[in-house]
C-alpha cells in the first residue's frame, strides 16, 4: 500500500504502549518504600476517600439527574469538605503540591473544559479541585465508594458499546452547556481513552459539538521516574498505583489556557474545531500530533505471529474507509462476498470508476485516496484482491489467520490450493504494513522445487513460531538490519543481514 501525503503519519511511539523500566536503584528504593511508606500511605488514601462517602452519598439524595436545583447552604457546606478530603487524599498520596498555571473562568464564559493529554487515573486530580462534571463510562458508577463520589459531581454516562447511547450523551453535553451556567462546567478528556503522553490522538467530536467556547487545560506529570501512566500496555492498575505511593514525590502541573471561541466555520464543523483546539494544546505541551484515535487501539496493538508491525499506513487506510462508511458496514458474510468477486476478476486490474462500482459507491476524494492506496504502479489500475485483504486486516486484526485463509482463497491454484511466492509477498506485505517482503527461507523449507506454497502446509509451519513474522521473514526496515553480527533464521541456517 502507498500511504498518502496528506497527513501527519501516526508514526513513532506507540501511544497505546508504556514501558516502565527500573534501575537497580531505582528497585531497591521501591522495596524500601513498600515495606516503610506505601502501607502507610494505602490506608490514609483508603480512609480518606471511605470519609468523602457519606459526605458524597448525603448531598446526592434527593437530586434530579436531569435538572439543578439552587444550592443550599448546607450542601456548599459538603461541597467544601469534599474538596478539602479529597486534597488530604492526594496529599497522602505523594502530590504534596499541585502547580497550577492559568485561571478557570466562569461556566457563562466556557461551560466546557477539554483535558488532554488523558494518561491515568490520576487526571481525576483537576476534577476534585474543582467538583466539575465529566463524561465517563456507565460502568463506573458501580464501583464501591468510588461510584458514589464520581455521581455527586453529576457526569455524563456513557455506554461505549451502545451508538444511541452516544448519540444521547452529545444531546446531555449540548443542554448542559447551553445552560447559560446554570450547570457546573464539564470537564471532557477529549482523546477518549489513556495515552502515554507522547503525543496528542484525535480529539473526539462530543466537547465541540455545541459550538460553544471551550477552554483547553493541560495536564503535565513531571517526575522523572513515570509511575503515572496507565495505557492499554503497560503497568496494570494496581501496579501504577502501588509505584506512585512508593514515591517520595509525584509532580502534576495544571495549566489553564485561553479560552478558545470558535469560528463560524468551527460551529459548522465540530471536527474542524476539535483538530484546532488539538494543534493548540499540543504546541502549549510541546508534543507532535498523532493521527490514531480509540478505535484504532486494537490495530496498534496488534500481536501473534502475523501481527501488524508497522499500523502507519493501514491506519490511514482504516480512517478513510471509516470517512466512506465501509468499515462499519463489513461483516464476515461482506468480506467473503467482496473475495469472491474478487476472484472471479482473476487479477484483472480496476480503474477509479469500475473500483467505485465494485463498493457500490460514487467516486468522491475519499475513494481516490482509497484507491490510489493500492496503485502500484501509478497507472490508476489496482488489483481489487489487496484492497479486500487490507480491509479484512483493519476489519479484524487480531484474527489475522482468517485474513490470510481469505488471501488464499482469491489467490490460489483452483486444483492443487497453492499460491506462488510472490503473491504470498505481497498478502503479508499489506497484513504487515511493510513493503519488500522476501520468503526465501519459508520457501526452502515449504516449497524448495516449485516456489508454490499452499494454506495448511504455511498454516503448520506459523504454528510452529509465535513470532513468524519477525523471526522467519526480512523486509525493509526489520529489526535485524539494525543488528550486527549473524541472526539465526527459522529453517535452523544462519544469515547475515546482507544475505
Amino acid at each position: 500500500m502507498k500511504p498518502s501525503n496528506s497527513r501527519p503519519s501516526g508514526g513513532g511511539k506507540n501511544p497505546f504502549v508504556h514501558e516502565l523500566k527500573l534501575t537497580m536503584t531505582e528497585k531497591i528504593k521501591i522495596g524500601l518504600m513498600s515495606v516503610t511508606v506505601f502501607p502507610v500511605r494505602l490506608l490514609l488514601v483508603s480512609f480518606l476517600m471511605l470519609l468523602a462517602w457519606p459526605f458524597a452519598f448525603t448531598a446526592s439524595l434527593g437530586r434530579s439527574e436531569f435538572a439543578i436545583e439552587p444550592q443550599s447552604w448546607w450542601r456548599r457546606f459538603i461541597d467544601l469538605c469534599l474538596r478539602a478530603i479529597m486534597r488530604a487524599m492526594w496529599f497522602c498520596g505523594g502530590f504534596h503540591w499541585i502547580k497550577v498555571k492559568g485561571e478557570r473562568v466562569e461556566p457563562s464564559e466556557a461551560p466546557i473544559l477539554t483535558v488532554a493529554p488523558h494518561s491515568s487515573y490520576f487526571d481525576a486530580i483537576p476534577v476534585t479541585m474543582t467538583m466539575c462534571s465529566i463524561v465517563t463510562k456507565l460502568e463506573s458508577r458501580s464501583i464501591p465508594v468510588w461510584g458514589t463520589l464520581i455521581s455527586y459531581i453529576r457526569p455524563v454516562f456513557v455506554f461505549r458499546s451502545d451508538q444511541d447511547s452516544r448519540r444521547k450523551t452529545v444531546e446531555e453535553i449540548r443542554r448542559r452547556a447551553c445552560s447559560g451556567g446554570k450547570w457546573p462546567q464539564i470537564m471532557i478528556f477529549p482523546e477518549g481513552t489513556c495515552t502515554n503522553r507522547s503525543g496528542l490522538i484525535l480529539f473526539k467530536a462530543g466537547a465541540f459539538i455545541p459550538g460553544l467556547p471551550v477552554q483547553p487545560v493541560i495536564l503535565r506529570y513531571p517526575n522523572k521516574l513515570d509511575t503515572i501512566t496507565w495505557t492499554w500496555k503497560g503497568p496494570g492498575a494496581f501496579h501504577i498505583l502501588w509505584l506512585t505511593l512508593c514515591q517520595p514525590h509525584n509532580s502534576i502541573e495544571i495549566e489553564y489556557l485561553p479560552v478558545y471561541s470558535p469560528s463560524n466555520e468551527e460551529k459548522e464543523n465540530p471536527a474542524l474545531f476539535a483538530s484546532n483546539v488539538r494543534k493548540l494544546m499540543a504546541k502549549a505541551l510541546d508534543l507532535p500530533l498523532k493521527d490514531l484515535s480509540f478505535d484504532d487501539i486494537e490495530i496498534s496493538l496488534s500481536r501473534g505471529p502475523l501481527g501488524i508491525y508497522d499500523y502507519r499506513s493501514l491506519l490511514e487506510f482504516n480512517q478513510l474507509t471509516c470517512r466512506l462508511g465501509l468499515r462499519a458496514a463489513t461483516t464476515d458474510r461482506v468480506l467473503e462476498e467482496q473475495a469472491r468477486r474478487a476472484r472471479k476478476l482473476q487479477g484483472d486490474k480496476l480503474g477509479l470508476e469500475d473500483f467505485a462500482q465494485f463498493l457500490n459507491l460514487p467516486v468522491t476524494d475519499t475513494l481516490k485516496e482509497v484507491h490510489s492506496f493500492f496503485d502500484e504502479h501509478g497507472d490508476g489500475q489496482i488489483d481489487v484482491r489487496r484492497y479486500v485483504i487490507a480491509l479484512s486486516t483493519v476489519r479484524r486484526p487480531t484474527k489475522s489467520m482468517e485474513t490470510l485463509k481469505l488471501a488464499f482463497k482469491m489467490y490460489e491454484s483452483e486444483e492443487s490450493g497453492e499460491i506462488l511466492e510472490e503473491e504470498l509477498a505481497g498478502i503479508l506485505e499489506i497484513m504487515l504494513g511493510v513493503k519488500e517482503v522476501r520468503l526465501s527461507s519459508v520457501c526452502l523449507t515449504l516449497g524448495p522445487d516449485t516456489g508454490k506454497i499452499t494454506y495448511d502446509d504455511l498454516l503448520h509451519y506459523i504454528q510452529q513460531f509465535p513470532h513468524f513474522a519477525l523471526d522467519c521473514l526480512h523486509f525493509k526496515d526489520h529489526p535485524r538490519d539494525f543488528c550486527t553480527g549473524r541472526s539465526p533464521s527459522c529453517n535452523g541456517q544462519s544469515r547475515s543481514k546482507d544475505d
